[in-house]
């Protein structure tokens, strides 16, 4: 594995083969990813830490989905990508739709683990009250409530690393940094998905309370060519609490469009 600066971006580059993009949501970073790399290995994947996530510095300037879609493609031809698959969590999922809709000759196709639509007015309201915490208060108080807000139940009293694994990438992240992806995320739209031509699959916990079944299935039927899977025992990190099931539905779904 190789790691490189690219713009604003740290990225993390391994394998050989044809491009996988991953792009983490809010809270993550490359490493959310981790549990997928082994089945990826015959595909050359290239995993970001997004602006103000991570290793990533913090910008200057306000964050945007839109901005942060734009600054994906630009640095892009850095890494001799010129088309790839894309594998989003969370808001990387809506940031991949800006994507595919931006730059459609770019996408081979989208795997979208607790894909986004847009946010709710509530869950808008909810995230900018969460960036004002995470200035004042910093990430702990933020960590609690992710814990308990969006991993299952079952998961959290049976494998409790997949929990501290997921408090120990909340808690580095730059409490400044973080509230700007809130405020990104808070303010985003979805994409426009009439100019999506890629074939999607959508990966949903049943128990996902971010980004529930109903929006995942909102969202497959926007889409030209869609699949949704869902998983049982299952919340919103769902390549961490479930990897094999997402693993054996991602590795399906590329080999069949590859």
């Amino acid at each position: 594995m190789t790691t490189v600066r690219v713009g604003a971006m740290v990225a993390d580059v391994e394998g050989d083969g044809a491009a996988v993009v991953m792009l983490h949501g809010l809270g993550g970073t490359s490493n959310t990813f981790q549990p997928q790399m082994a089945a990826l290995s015959s595909f050359r994947t290239v995993r970001f830490d997004l602006p103000g996530a991570g290793r990533s510095p913090v910008p200057h300037e306000p964050l945007s989905v839109g901005g942060l879609a734009a600054a994906v493609i630009a640095a892009l031809p850095n890494l001799g990508v010129g088309r790839a698959h894309f594998v989003g969590h969370s808001m990387g999922t809506l940031i991949c739709q800006h994507i595919a809709a931006m730059a459609p000759g770019l996408v081979a196709s989208l795997v979208l683990f607790g894909a986004i639509l847009e946010p709710a007015p509530a869950a808008r309201e909810g995230l900018a009250a969460r960036a004002r915490l995470a200035r004042h208060e910093g990430m702990a108080p933020i960590a609690d409530q992710i814990i308990q807000g969006s991993i299952a139940t079952a998961i959290r009293e049976e494998n409790p690393a997949v929990a501290a694994f997921v408090r120990e990438s909340v808690m580095r992240q730059d409490a400044e940094g973080y509230a700007r992806h809130c405020e990104a995320l808070a303010a985003a739209e979805a994409a426009d998905h009439r100019l999506i031509t890629a074939p999607a699959l959508l990966v949903t916990g049943e128990e996902d309370a971010v980004a529930p079944v109903g929006m995942a299935r909102d969202l497959a039927d926007r889409l030209p060519s869609a699949r949704l899977r869902t998983l049982d025992r299952c919340g919103h990190w769902s390549t961490l609490e479930r990897p094999r099931a997402c693993n054996e539905r991602m590795g399906d779904f590329l080999l069949r469009v590859s």
